[in-house]
């Protein structure tokens, strides 16, 4: 019987993570289009209405827009294997929604005197997991713009793998002086670290760490593929790049994959700099509740958690969109040197001045 109680835990904290992750990217989606409306003095998506109510763009962005691309036609290029062309999407959205699965959301909560924490998956080596999942998306871009048999959607991808492959290196290197601090690659016990003072959190940890954040926030935008670094749809100038020969429910999901990797990044800046679930100067854990509906006992603790951390995700979701809109796209040459002319070796250079500060105080 307790195995099978383990068993429908796992299977509710899927489909708790997989609900928040897939939300989460349905209101980037509409933040996207509103938001960047506003920014540029436009006034967005409003024709789609349900008896006269297009609720701020919602009726457009989160029921329209998906009908549209389900009942789409899917188009197929000549000579293309059906399977290698619906496996592409499939390989670009897949490791971006499994790497939430080791991002911890609030603290641990007891229901009936289990303890259950709000964590799909408690990794030791959690940071790693989510590096690995990021490097198996490329494969899903490569995919796309080898079988779509177009020579543009082909360049689109190698410019895509090309970016991707060069900002994971100044994506790991901002953090190893940070983990190096916490002692753990355990997503858990880096949140863990960060309670009590803001000053626990990792940005604030060291003076250091504030350009290990700004690397870091700047790669992980890049390996999002969006502007400022969206060369490898240039959509304005080749439509859409390495999947221009996907379409209906297959570009959505590439789509899809695209704003669930913002809701990952601004996981992981939260988790690793500031503060995970936790709140300066008061712990949420020994603010505690009981409740008994349907009489089963639970022991709620820190239900605050989770909101407080979809709150700050939220914030650097909103964060990169608007950004998305503010600065100019880079061109190609400017992408690369940014990344190994200048973020790599500051990169390194800061990851020194970490472990002598390490070392001095």
């Amino acid at each position: 019987m307790d195995h099978l109680i383990d068993i429908l835990i796992v299977v509710i904290k899927a489909a708790l993570v997989m609900g928040a992750v897939l939300h989460m990217a349905a209101i980037a989606t509409w933040i996207e289009r509103k938001a960047s409306a506003l920014i540029q003095n436009r006034v967005g998506a409003n024709r789609a209405a349900i008896l006269g109510f297009d609720l701020a763009g919602i009726i457009n962005t989160l029921v329209c827009d998906p009908v549209k691309a389900i009942t789409k036609e899917d188009f197929l290029p000549r000579g293309v294997s059906q399977f290698m062309h619906s496996l592409a999407p499939f390989m670009g959205v897949f490791p971006v929604i499994v790497s939430f699965a080791v991002i911890p959301f609030g603290p641990p909560i007891e229901i009936g005197g289990k303890t259950i924490t709000l964590q799909l998956a408690d990794l030791n080596v959690g940071i790693l997991y989510i590096f690995a999942m990021g490097s198996i998306a490329v494969y899903g871009t490569v995919l796309a713009g080898w079988v779509s048999n177009n020579k543009f959607s082909l360049f689109g991808s190698l410019r895509a793998s090309a970016q991707m492959i060069s900002y994971e290196i100044t994506l790991g290197l901002s953090i190893i002086g940070l983990l190096a601090s916490y002692g753990t690659l355990d997503l858990n016990e880096i949140v863990k670290a960060q309670a009590g003072s803001v000053f626990n959190w990792g940005i604030l940890m060291n003076p250091f760490n504030i350009v290990a954040f700004v690397i870091f926030f700047v790669s992980a935008m890049a390996e999002t593929k969006r502007a400022p670094f969206d060369l490898p749809e240039s959509e304005s100038e080749i439509v859409a790049g390495y999947f221009t020969e996907y379409s209906g429910m297959k570009f959505l999901l590439f789509w899809l994959g695209e704003f669930a990797e913002i809701a990952v990044a601004a996981a992981m800046v939260v988790v690793l700099f500031f503060g995970g679930w936790h709140i300066p100067f008061f712990d949420i854990t020994q603010h505690s509740f009981a409740v008994a509906p349907f009489g089963i006992e639970m022991e709620l603790m820190g239900l605050l958690g989770p909101a407080v951390f979809g709150a700050k995700v939220m914030f650097f979701v909103v964060l990169q969109i608007v950004i998305r809109w503010t600065v100019p796209r880079f061109r190609y040459d400017q992408l690369l040197d940014l990344c190994w002319k200048k973020m790599l070796p500051i990169a390194l250079a800061n990851l020194i001045a970490t472990m002598v500060w390490m070392l001095t105080f």
